[in-house]
């Protein structure tokens, strides 16, 4: 069952797009354990928040993700970037009207 993680990240101040910069580099190490779609995103009226919404093959696939050492640098890096302010939610995908 498709897994999603959606979520804001808030940043420092002037921080955002050196943050949406880090999370857009390509990684081929997601896709090989099991991301269909890593989507990142901006509002101007929320100049300090970024938007990231994740597709998984499965919970466990997101879960193992978080293990790579690819994925632990890469959160060790947007660390000095972020506000500490986060939200954001997860479910499992039951369906869509785009594909049966």
């Amino acid at each position: 069952m498709v897994f999603a993680n959606a979520g804001t990240l808030g940043t420092l101040p002037g921080r955002r797009d050196a943050l949406v910069a880090h999370l857009t580099r390509r990684s081929s190490a997601l896709a090989e354990i099991g991301c269909l779609a890593y989507e990142v995103g901006v509002n101007d009226s929320e100049p300090d928040t970024v938007f990231v919404v994740e597709l998984w093959e499965s919970a466990e696939a997101h879960r193992a993700s978080l293990q790579l050492p690819e994925v632990q640098a890469s959160i060790a890096a947007a660390r000095p970037m972020l506000s500490g302010e986060f939200g954001g939610f997860q479910f499992d995908v039951v369906g869509s009207p785009l594909r049966d």
